[in-house]
Formats: structure tokens, C-alpha cells, sequence
């Protein structure tokens, strides 16, 4: 799995976490969908995404690098 397909899984299994806690154990937790989306935006301008960074550090391959091998 690419670094790209790992964030968009990350990504809405967090929105998805967080709908699942704001209903359960309280409203709060709706400001960690605000968060993931928030990050999602600015990453769409910008290119910075810390969890792409750490995933990289883990050692997944991005689709470029994947290409690239075969």
C-alpha cells in the first residue's frame, strides 16, 4: 500500500472514529473530524502532511517510487 492510499485510509477511518465518539461519549470529540479535515485541506495546498511524513518514516513507498520500481 502506497503512502498516498494510506492516508486517505488513516484519514476517514479517523472521521469516522471520531463520528462514532461524538455520539457515544460526548460532543467534543467533533473537533477531531474538525481537525482531520482541517489537516486534509491545508495538505491539499500545501504538501505538508505530518502523517505522510511518519508513514514514510515507517517505510511505506509512495506511488512514485513504487513506479519507478517496476
Amino acid at each position: 500500500m502506497s503512502v498516498e492510499r494510506s492516508i486517505m485510509a488513516f484519514a476517514g477511518f479517523m472521521v469516522l472514529l471520531s463520528v462514532v465518539l461524538t455520539t457515544i461519549v460526548s460532543h467534543h470529540f467533533i473537533w477531531l473530524t474538525v481537525f482531520v479535515g482541517a489537516n486534509l485541506f491545508q495538505s491539499a495546498f500545501t504538501g505538508f502532511c505530518p502523517a505522510a511524513m511518519v508513514m514514510k518514516k515507517l517505510g511505506l513507498k509512495t506511488e512514485a517510487m513504487i513506479a519507478t520500481e517496476k
